[in-house]
């Protein structure tokens, strides 16, 4: 306790602290025992005193971007479960600017006051390494914006966890099947709460952002923050078991989620595109590596797109969802409808804020004008979807042949790859996935009971890597559950994200310095 408090005066940060009796509180809180099913109280606490945020254990960095520089303390590779199954993953970097340790200010933030920005490197439910404040070169060639720089030169603590992922372990030990990854970024929400009154930042504003996959799994961060169906693989990776894991807000980039209506979305969408070009994902250095292969459907793939289509509508149909106007979401048996109706208006808005911003519109030839303060407007729906193509097979995520890096994700233990659906298992061979593991990977399941308020979903207008079905389902149950849900399709863009770091964080500010 003494050290504790000693360490906190010297660097003049009385984090939530204004006596010695309040950072004898703290130290009481890391080191007291909540009992559990299965837990032992020496077992509570001897996890407590080995996931103690060390405040000494640091290196000093400069950051550098857009022409700013910043002193920043670096707390990398840093365990946040006790019982690792990939210790080289299942680690954390932390990064807290120099002068919140001298009582700064940044963007007006201060050390008690920061918020934490939780990015995670998740793509194609591969493995992840925690991400670093390394500056990398974009397609051309140029220095690209950092999401962990912006936040840190914004005045946010950054703290970026690895997680498993689906390639991870050998014949009969696998160790990253779903939902590994999930465990393993709520374990580091729990690692911070649990060490809140040692850092800096507020661990009661954690934003989590990801991408693609990352942007799903940050999703179902949100989404199922604090509940059950999580805890007995929390505790078996050694996991704080007296923190919670809910975070503050939710940013996702195109969330590849919901996937057991993934296919059926999908074939809505893009039935009678039969040519496309398929990703292939691999891993090289770590780092997610994506290829493009040009493909067409087979006859009998065309039949499954029929029938994977002709189920979309029910499942639209049973979510009794309400639109932007108050209106019931539906699809009729030929998939037009409502909910159609409400893709393209967001499709609409995305196109007349890109007119706006001086994007010359007149290349698109399935857009219409009108006399209006938005004249831009989808035409023919056919006419956009041929423009932004196929991306993907069928069914383009449950692979009948279990070739799928979704397949890969629904292995077990002992079985590699593994069906999610019943339409692949129908038509393919193999195993199904456990039911609780599959429900346990989508967000949409645990809206109703989410914690967070404030979410922000962006899925690009040129994305085919899902159908815009999935993000506009789940941005409209989050309204329609009372969340607070900014969500466009940006015009002309791709899979990806990061792409609008001052917009993010622009956000971030507003809802953060609203709820002080």
């Amino acid at each position: 306790m003494i050290a504790i408090f000693y360490w906190l005066t010297e660097h003049n940060i009385m984090k939530k602290f204004t006596t010695i009796a309040l950072s004898c509180a703290a130290v009481l809180s890391l080191n007291a025992c909540t009992t559990h099913v299965g837990d032992s109280q020496a077992n509570t606490t001897s996890t407590l005193q080995s996931l103690k945020f060390n405040p000494n254990n640091y290196k000093s960095i400069t950051i550098s971007q857009d022409g700013q520089s910043l002193s920043v303390r670096a707390y990398e590779n840093i365990p946040y479960v006790t019982s690792p199954t990939e210790p080289d993953y299942q680690v954390m970097n932390i990064y807290i600017p120099e002068s919140y340790f001298t009582d700064g200010i940044i963007n007006g933030y201060t050390a008690d006051t920061a918020p934490i920005f939780f990015p995670n490197g998740i793509g194609g439910y591969m493995p992840a390494k925690p991400m670093t404040t390394e500056v990398r070169s974009g397609r051309d060639g140029k220095p690209q914006a950092s999401s962990v720089n912006t936040a840190l030169l914004r005045g946010y603590v950054v703290a970026s966890a690895g997680a498993r992922g689906r390639t991870l372990g050998t014949d009969g030990n696998y160790t990253g099947k779903a939902p590994a990854a999930i465990i393993d970024l709520k374990s580091a929400i729990r690692y911070l709460k649990a060490n809140d009154r040692l850092m800096a930042g507020r661990a009661d504003r954690i934003i989590s952002n990801g991408t693609s996959a990352g942007g799903a799994m940050s999703a179902l961060l949100g989404a199922s923050g604090a509940n059950a169906d999580y805890d007995d693989q929390l505790r078996q990776a050694g996991a704080i078991m007296n923190a919670d894991d809910g975070v503050f807000a939710v940013s996702a980039y195109c969330p590849i989620t919901n996937l057991e209506n993934a296919d059926m979305a999908y074939e809505w969408q893009f039935n009678g595109i039969n040519d496309y070009q398929k990703m292939h994902i691999s891993m090289l250095d770590y780092n997610v590596k994506r290829e493009r292969v040009k493909a067409s459907l087979t006859d009998e793939q065309k039949l499954w797109s029929n029938e994977l289509k002709s189920s979309f509508p029910s499942y639209v149909n049973g979510l009794k969802l309400k639109g932007q106007n108050g209106q019931l979401l539906t699809l009729d048996s030929q998939g037009n409808g409502t909910f159609k109706d409400e893709i393209i208006h967001h499709l609409n808005q995305s196109a007349n804020v890109a007119f706006k911003n001086g994007t010359d519109m007149n290349e698109f030839d399935f857009l219409v004008q009108r006399k209006s303060a938005n004249p831009y407007y989808i035409d023919s729906f056919d006419g956009y979807l041929n423009y932004l193509g196929r991306g993907k097979g069928v069914p383009a995520f449950d692979d009948v042949t279990l070739a799928s890096g979704e397949n890969n994700l629904f292995g077990n233990a002992t079985t590699n790859n593994q069906h999610f659906t019943a339409f692949g298992k129908k038509y393919g061979q193999g195993t199904m996935a456990d039911t609780q593991a599959i429900k346990m990977m989508n967000a949409m399941n645990y809206i109703a009971t989410s914690p967070t308020q404030h979410w922000r979903i962006r899925h690009g207008a040129k994305d085919n890597d899902t159908s815009l079905a999935v993000p506009v389902i789940l941005a409209t149950a989050l309204q329609n559950n009372g969340k607070n849900v900014d969500f466009a399709l940006p015009w002309g863009v791709g899979h990806g994200g990061d792409y609008d770091l001052d917009a993010l964080f622009d956000w971030a500010d507003e809802i953060v310095k609203s709820a002080q």
